[in-house]
């Protein structure tokens, strides 16, 4: 009774946490029966406790299903906090040893994977607060600390301090310690090339200004 009460309680705060964050959530029924990241997220859940208990091949075969009706593949032996939310869903990817913290959002086309062939620990890990934009992929065994924003198509393959925004190919921080107000704020995000490109103009024009002034003081 105690366990149902959770897994209950559990939806609960899952349904509360897409009206939150997804403005187009209208009423439960569209969510209950139209959010592919809700029912990946519940069937991950009981994956994960079969693969706790040790249960061979059942997990698996759930994490399939899932993949199969919703586009989303989470490894059972993922770990994912409270108050996650995968928005629209698909293409995304979570790999086995990953761990998430609490209210992360994901974006279709995230993946959450591995470099290589490499044993133990291989995949990122996730702290609070974070969310991750549209294609995004972050690798291998690094971390992304709370309260941190990657923007979408970036590709981060190094730790990511807390308090961060990250963009580009490989990922660059760009901001840190931004407050941001809400998480779907992530777009509003700088471009490092456009910035290193204005500085560098204004460079040359000071540049320009002093030729000038020397040319006027030669003559």
């Amino acid at each position: 009774m105690r366990l149902i009460k959770k897994v209950i309680s559990q939806i609960k705060e899952d349904i509360q946490t897409i009206y939150e964050k997804d403005p187009a959530a209208e009423n439960i029924l569209e969510v209950l029966f139209c959010y592919p990241g809700l029912h990946a997220l519940i069937l991950h859940r009981i994956a994960h406790k079969l693969n706790y208990w040790k249960i061979p091949l059942i997990p698996r075969i759930i994490s399939n299903i899932s993949r199969f009706f919703t586009g989303i593949e989470i490894h059972p032996s993922a770990t994912i906090g409270r108050r996650f939310f995968i928005d629209h869903g698909m293409g995304v990817v979570i790999g086995a040893t990953t761990i998430i913290g609490d209210d992360v959002l994901l974006y279709q086309g995230v993946t959450l994977g591995g470099t290589g062939n490499e044993h133990g620990k291989r995949h990122p890990t996730l702290g609070n607060n974070i969310v991750v934009g549209s294609g995004a992929k972050v690798l291998g065994n690094i971390e992304i600390g709370s309260n941190s924003r990657i923007g979408a198509g970036s590709v981060v393959v190094d730790n990511v301090p807390e308090n961060s925004t990250v963009v580009g190919i490989p990922g660059r921080i760009v901001k840190q310690k931004l407050l941001i107000q809400g998480q779907l704020m992530h777009n509003r995000i700088p471009d490092p090339i456009t910035c290193q490109l204005n500085r560098l103009k204004y460079e040359i024009q000071d540049l320009k200004e002093q030729m000038e002034e020397l040319k006027k003081a030669d003559n």
